[in-house]
């Protein structure tokens, strides 16, 4: 009763503040990127809430618990680097631009419309098939929870997410992913040392991890392998994790639902400053959440799905308060992924398809209540969608995620950093991407093995840049790209506040001692204790 009651109150509160902040709402900048001032920890909520779903707190937490931890934190380093990397080499370029979406970006860019309304379709099937694994995770915990069928369970996520999305748009979204990041980093790191505890506290928990029978290897650096496991040796564990690292490290760097948030900063500085919180935080939040979790299977070998391991620990090994703070942190991350891939999908469906919309004819009263529509109306597709297909949580959202990394990726850094890149090029780099990650998945739906270094997303990156680096080459660049290229790559007067500028190199000082802190902690509480083992 007591996690029924305060996941029905989170619920509430959630849809008061979207209520509450819609009134608020009154231009269509305001709707769309939250009239672009939105300070640091706006951003950085924003940026890790809508990063961090169900996919994490279920789909990779239950593969750390199969067995893979460390493997999941190897790929962690790589991926999270994309929130700095993606920044300072795309995300501030991308916030000069003035664009309301990100396919008005590439269509400013590109000087065309045929490759804004391609990215705007790439936005809504990649974002909407993220958005059912995320639906979807959040439905099998809220079932399971409040003890309902997974139907209900399913319109109780949907009324939620899109009451508020809809009703306050970007401004909304911001304030309750920040809200929601808050919740599920402070349910985090009091639910996993008590878990830990739980299960036989430090180092004993670990070292008993550490010589599992029922997990052999659960804790070495790759993992469960061989006969029967999901990696073959630790050669191809360490592949995978590097390339699926660097792949997801693209999809940070460029994805819609994270680039979108810089739209909304207040200033580029803003902007780097998140993006080196989001990603010291990341490492952090992983290596609490994967080590944790996996050690779950002391006390508990036989938790099927391992993707409800948290909500098992969060039920049987956490007290009554702390459990009903984590498991409503694990739902908040769910409803802030949801309500940022509802934004955008709803923002390209009315803003880079419509042609009215796209030449800016629409009156503001007018795109703010069709903009609501849409997004209504998308979100009623995406829960009939969600009733049809059965919850993959993890291996959908890493195939939703990876399509971005392959179709946008070299357009978008090719867009700020060539200026011999031309929008024919733009154009056919996306389609021979989407159509390399999808050709790549139907072949391992048709029982194809393929090594890890053919997986999809190398497979569509690959000819993305191949194809826009070719077809570059003959045809010619226009007047209007050459302009706005050399325009985002100017420095805009009010970034060179002294001030500002100051503050914002003190950043990666703190990004080298967190880093520092981090290696710490990892060699003090896992390495000491493993060692032992090993001697």
């Amino acid at each position: 009763m007591a996690f029924s009651i305060g996941i029905l109150v989170s619920f509430i509160i959630f849809i008061v503040i979207g209520i509450g902040i819609s009134r608020k709402v009154s231009s269509v900048e305001e709707y769309y990127v939250s009239g672009r001032n939105a300070g640091t920890l706006l951003i950085t909520g924003s940026l890790v809430a809508s990063f961090l779903s169900t996919v994490a707190f279920m789909g990779e937490v239950g593969f750390s618990y199969d067995g893979y931890p460390i493997l999941l934190l190897i790929l962690t380093i790589f991926n999270a680097s994309g929130y700095v990397f993606g920044v300072l080499f795309f995300g501030k370029y991308l916030r000069r631009s003035k664009a309301l979406t990100l396919p008005e970006y590439f269509g400013k860019r590109y000087n065309s419309s045929k490759v804004r309304t391609l990215t705007a379709a790439t936005t809504i099937i990649g974002v909407s098939a993220y958005l059912i694994a995320v639906t979807q995770g959040g439905a099998v915990l809220l079932a399971e929870i409040l003890g309902v069928k997974y139907g209900v369970a399913l319109i109780l996520m949907w009324i939620v997410y899109t009451s508020f999305t809809t009703l306050s748009g970007a401004k909304g979204v911001l304030v309750t992913d920040t809200f929601m990041f808050l919740l599920f980093s402070i349910a985090t790191f009091i639910s996993i040392p008590l878990i830990i505890k739980a299960v036989g506290g430090w180092p004993g928990a670990m070292m008993d991890g550490a010589s599992l029978a029922a997990r052999p290897d659960l804790l070495s650096w790759h993992g469960i392998t061989g006969e029967g496991a999901y990696m073959g040796t630790p050669g191809e564990a360490l592949a995978w994790a590097i390339i699926m690292g660097l792949v997801w490290g693209f999809v940070i760097a460029v994805s819609p639902w994270q680039t979108s948030r810089y739209l909304m900063a207040k200033n580029e500085h803003v902007a780097i400053r998140s993006g080196v919180i989001a990603m010291i935080s990341l490492i952090t939040l992983y290596l609490f959440l994967q080590i944790g979790t996996s050690l779950v299977s002391v006390v508990n070998p036989d938790i099927v799905p391992s993707e409800k391991v948290f909500i098992w620990a969060a039920q049987n090994l956490l007290p009554t308060g702390v459990g009903v703070v984590a498991v409503s942190g694990i739902l908040a991350a769910a409803i802030s992924s949801c309500s940022t891939f509802l934004q955008l999908i709803g923002n390209s469906v009315t803003r880079d398809l419509l042609p009215k919309a796209q030449e800016g004819q629409l009156p503001n009263k007018q795109a703010l209540k069709l903009s609501r529509i849409s997004m209504f109306g998308v979100s009623v597709i995406i829960l009939l969608i969600t009733f049809w297909q059965p919850p993959s949580v993890m291996w959908i959202g890493y195939f939703a995620a990876t399509l971005f990394a392959a179709s946008w990726g070299p357009a978008a850094f090719f867009s700020i950093y060539s200026k011999k890149v031309t929008k024919t090029a733009a154009f056919w780099s996306i389609i021979f991407g989407f159509i390399g990650v999808v050709g790549g998945e139907v072949f391992k739906l048709l029982g194809v093995t393929l090594p890890i270094y053919l997986h999809p997303a190398i497979i569509g990156f690959s000819l993305s840049t191949i194809t826009i680096i070719v077809v570059s080459q003959f045809t010619a660049v226009t007047k209007e790209e050459r302009t706005f290229q050399a325009h985002l790559r100017k420095i805009p007067v009010e970034e060179l506040d002294s001030k500002e500028q100051k503050l914002t190199g003190r950043y990666p000082y703190l990004l080298m001692a967190s880093g520092i802190l981090i290696i710490l902690i990892t060699f003090i509480f896992y390495y000491l204790p493993i060692s032992k083992i090993a001697l």
